[in-house]
């Protein structure tokens, strides 16, 4: 049994399997996602909560980019400081929401949370660790 680390063995498995430039991304509960790459750990309603499953992924994980749907920018102002906060020196591109759906099909999975602000969606791609 592990000792640290994401417990959740698809996502253990998944990050496992990741080269330098894959995508990935963490969706909210209303994200439209391909049933082959989905990795639900929806619970309920708002839980677990994006920005938890974005801070816990990070420390399993190196990104050297991300994308964010432009809306955020306006309609959850507060979940894209707390990201960029988590982010902090990784460069960011803002794409429209359309966009953002269509790169879904470049990601190798998508974790689906239980979030309902707006927005509440990133593409992570992996870093070189060495």
């Amino acid at each position: 049994m592990k000792l640290k680390g994401i417990l959740n063995s698809d996502i253990a498995k998944g990050l496992a399997d990741l080269g330098h430039t894959d995508l990935i991304a963490i969706g909210d509960c209303g994200l439209p996602i391909d049933p082959e790459k989905k990795i639900d750990i929806s619970l309920k309603l708002g839980e677990p909560k994006f920005i938890d499953v974005l801070e816990v992924l990070l420390e399993d994980f190196s990104v050297e980019y991300y994308y964010l749907a432009e809306e955020i920018k306006e309609n959850n102002p507060d979940q894209e400081k707390n990201i960029e906060k988590l982010l902090e020196g990784v460069e960011c591109e803002y794409i429209s929401h359309e966009d953002f759906k269509k790169k879904l099909a470049d990601v190798k999975f998508v974790i689906r949370t239980g979030e309902t602000t707006p927005y509440s969606n990133i593409i992570l791609q992996s870093k070189n660790i060495f």
